[in-house]
């Protein structure tokens, strides 16, 4: 497993940007997309709308992906 950043295309409201994260990351990005059945497009513009102006897209998706497992996590205790 790769502990650097690997960049991939993604498309935000048609438009076309570029994200860097780590495998683990993106791994689990495409879960929590397939679990929600929704796109990974319509995952990530709906982390991209919710995020403060100040924080860049990846570290958003990142914080989701901790933060979604651990509400998961909680919820099975």
């Amino acid at each position: 497993m790769s502990g650097r950043p690997v960049k991939r295309s993604l498309t935000l409201r048609g438009h076309r940007t570029s994200v860097s994260l780590e495998d683990a990351f993106w791994r689990a990005f495409r879960d929590i997309a397939e679990v929600r059945d929704m796109p990974i497009n319509a995952l990530a513009a709906e982390i991209d709308e919710a995020r403060d102006i100040d924080v860049g897209l990846a570290s958003a998706i990142r914080v989701y992906v901790l933060d979604w497992y651990r509400d998961r996590a909680v919820s099975e205790s």
